[in-house]
């Protein structure tokens, strides 16, 4: 019985998880027992479990006397997090381009190789989870060859820490006109180049773009739900 109701919150939490990356829930929206009891045909502390794990990966917040709600967009959280990746994440891209050998190259080749024959919709016009899985592996692979496993374990998880920024950009923050497969190919071509200027520089404005979308929207104050789009994906 207890193995039953795990595997439904973990169906639940599944469902959820995607929802809230996909800007279905959108930023700030307050999640209900019982309507969620009721549409997922559990009970409430089905959906307690779930949401309490979510919360526990910093996707919903939990407040007394007062339920679950799906994060809030936070401009100074955002910024912070944005300063800290674009030098520490720049930094360790150069340390791999001064370090990185040969195997470093190939894997980033092949990584990117793997991220370009990706699909990055779904049928329905929503992103594709395993694209950005792929997507994290790429960036990893630049990243990889620094020499010094602190550093790369610090540079990632501010990369983790960022999931759910990157996951909005488009659906919440509305950044449809991207071209992220060209910026993914500059940095590629750079980090080959042994280009360490070029790269840092290219870093910081791919992961800077991704924050100025979300940015607009917390001071515009406006949160639209996702919307179904069936164009190319642009992260």
């Amino acid at each position: 019985m207890a193995g039953e109701k795990t595997t439904r919150a973990a169906a639940v939490h599944a469902q959820i998880r995607e929802e809230i990356f996909q800007g279905v829930l959108s930023p700030g929206r307050r999640l209900r027992l019982v309507e969620l009891s009721q549409r997922f045909e559990v009970s409430q502390s089905v959906v307690r479990e779930a949401l309490t794990r979510l919360s526990e990966q910093g996707l919903v917040a939990a407040a007394p006397q007062q339920g679950f709600s799906v994060i809030a967009l936070s401009l100074q959280h955002l910024d912070e997090l944005t300063e800290a990746r674009t030098r520490i994440e720049s930094m360790v891209l150069r340390l791999s381009i001064e370090r990185g050998d040969i195997r470093w190259e190939s894997a980033a080749v092949a990584a990117h190789h793997h991220l370009v024959n990706t699909p990055t919709t779904l049928p329905n016009g929503f992103l594709s989870g395993e694209w950005f899985a792929v997507h994290e592996q790429f960036h990893q692979s630049l990243l990889d060859g620094c020499g010094n496993d602190r550093l790369l374990a610090v540079a990632m998880s501010l990369r983790d820490a960022a999931t759910i920024y990157r996951r909005w950009s488009r659906p919440v923050g509305n950044d449809y006109g991207r071209d992220v497969a060209h910026e993914h190919q500059q940095l590629l071509d750079a980090a080959v180049a042994r280009d360490a200027d070029t790269a840092a520089d290219l870093l910081v404005r791919h992961i800077d773009r991704t924050s100025a979308s979300l940015r607009t929207v917390i001071q515009g104050e406006t949160v639209t739900p996702a919307r179904v789009h069936q164009e190319t994906a642009r992260q």
